[in-house]
């Protein structure tokens, strides 16, 4: 597998970056997004990623830096890249009535066009290990407000562990989370002063 960052910037663009989101090619099976970002579709333009090709979208909390390119995402595969093949998107509970707010607020009656392909929103549990398009994925409770549970994913896929912390500040669950990891993708905000919520 390739793991490539389309964004890692923070909210505000700082250093013009985009907002986070990771893509995870896999030899054999559909293609994984880790959060998507609100500026998401323009990195994936950007660098030449084809929409189509991601099977699951995984999304650690639901701020819009990490989940706010949803909506654009569903808007292209409707009536951009005319998808057909099946979409999961997985996420905290919440993630499927606030996601539905959202496509709303930006694009009002978005939400009652039925989408061509077979589409499916889970919501993860607390330590529940979930199989989901040729991928398992297990989520660890963080310490970061988002109106619904700020996840760390442990994703096992292609024989690899990757785990991503997603926003948080220190917590004993990324322990756990991480171990045995072959990467962990860990965030941190400021190298020279302390934030709540996030790592230094």
């Amino acid at each position: 597998m390739r793991l490539q960052f389309l964004g890692s910037g923070d909210d505000f663009g700082s250093g013009g970056r985009f907002n986070t989101c990771f893509h995870l090619e896999r030899r054999a099976h559909g293609h994984v997004l880790i959060d998507c970002g609100a500026s998401s579709m323009v990195a994936i333009r950007k660098w030449g990623v084809d929409p189509n090709g991601i099977s699951t979208v995984l999304i650690s909390h639901l701020h819009g830096d990490h989940f706010g390119g949803l909506p654009f995402f569903l808007l292209d595969a409707q009536l951009i890249s005319r998808r057909t093949a099946p979409l999961t998107i997985a996420g905290p509970p919440g993630l499927k009535d606030r996601l539905q707010i959202v496509r709303e607020a930006l694009f009002a009656g978005s939400t009652a066009i039925e989408p061509k392909y077979p589409f499916e929103i889970r919501e993860l549990a607390l330590h529940e290990r979930v199989e989901i398009e040729n991928l398992a994925v297990t989520p660890y409770l963080m310490k970061h407000y988002s109106g619904a549970p700020s996840y760390a994913l442990r994703i096992e896929t292609e024989g690899k562990v990757l785990t991503y912390s997603g926003d948080t500040e220190w917590v004993e669950e990324l322990i756990p989370a991480a171990t045995g990891a072959d990467l962990f993708i860990c965030e941190a905000y400021f190298f020279d002063k302390v934030m709540k919520y996030h790592i230094d």
